[in-house]
């Protein structure tokens, strides 16, 4: 599994064009590491707010910018993993990582805005669904780090040391306990094509207000889970069961002027409900056998600004 990796071998010129650049490869590095857009933003910003800290002389004695700029970048996430970890604790109900659309499908909507939202500043691949990103949040942070850096991003394991504080041999061994945790926690996908049937037949289910076909695309130990941050109601615990799972979306089914699109959530097949115009919530699903495992509900607004026409 890997993706575009953030280091360059160009120097960048000490200007704001430049590193700019750099933006949409760190943004990338930043939001697998943390599971947030906004996160990912402010550490872009903190990263190039050290950057132009230097003096020009400082700036030329880099022999790499790119690659400067990327370890910098994944030190503040290390960072900031940690912390997160207890930020959680105190948080209303069940975390869950930020929703990416697919900018294809939305920006066409819109009217030429010359501000460009991080969302667009994602490639959307495997390393990105909400399934992987979900079971990095198991990791500790020193082993998401060490495996986003070397298993995505493609880092040898030699620059992960100097950006973690361990020796290469330890910072294998991180990414190894994690690429077993990942394989062990994942489950047989189906296709695309699959995926986007199973996903339109549960829509259509739902604005039917159909337990019955709501439970037959269901998988008996499906699991749903609900993020709403404590500021839109949502539940507070993940909900278990096909037949509970159901009647819980039935209750929420016929609101007046809501409305459920398909579209893209992280590069998969998904759902978001709206209101005039106003992402309510965004869903990912995992399906296996024709049957949806999970349901992954985003409802806090602070996490759908990107999803709003």
């Amino acid at each position: 599994m890997s993706t575009r990796s953030p280091q360059r071998d160009e120097r960048l010129d000490p200007s704001l064009g430049a590193v700019m650049r750099e933006r949409r490869a760190l943004i990338n590095l930043a939001y697998r590491l943390l599971g947030s857009l906004a996160d990912a933003e402010d550490v872009v910003q903190e990263t190039c707010a050290r950057w132009y800290a230097m003096t020009p002389v400082q700036q030329e004695a880099i022999e790499s910018p790119g690659a400067w700029l990327a370890k910098v970048a994944g030190r503040i996430c290390l960072d900031l993993l940690g912390s997160a970890r207890a930020r959680r604790e105190t948080y209303v109900g069940q975390w869950l990582p930020e929703p990416v659309p697919d900018r294809t499908r939305w920006v066409s909507s819109r009217t030429g805005s010359s501000a460009v939202d991080p969302a667009d500043r994602v490639t959307l691949d495997e390393s990105v669904t909400m399934a992987f990103l979900v079971v990095l949040e198991s990791l500790t942070p020193a082993e998401r780090v060490a495996f986003v850096l070397h298993d995505v991003f493609r880092y040898p394991f030699d620059d992960i040391a100097d950006i973690v504080g361990r020796t290469p041999a330890a910072c294998r061994q991180l990414a190894s306990c994690a690429r077993r945790r990942i394989r062990d926690a994942q489950t047989p996908s189906a296709s695309s094509a699959q995926r986007a049937e199973v996903v339109s037949d549960f829509r259509q289910a739902w604005e039917a207000q159909d337990i019955k076909a709501l439970i037959g695309l269901l998988d008996p130990d499906v699991l749903a889970v609900a993020d709403g941050g404590g500021i839109v109601n949502a539940t507070l615990e993940p909900v278990h069961g096909s037949e509970q799972v159901a009647r819980t979306f039935v209750d929420l089914a016929g609101l007046p002027g809501v409305s459920i699109l398909e579209c893209a959530v992280n590069g998969q097949p998904g759902l978001v409900v709206q209101r005039d115009g106003i992402a309510l919530s965004v869903l990912a699903f995992a399906v296996t056998d024709g049957r949806i495992q999970r349901i992954w509900a985003v409802r806090n607004p602070h996490k759908l600004r990107p999803w709003s026409a």
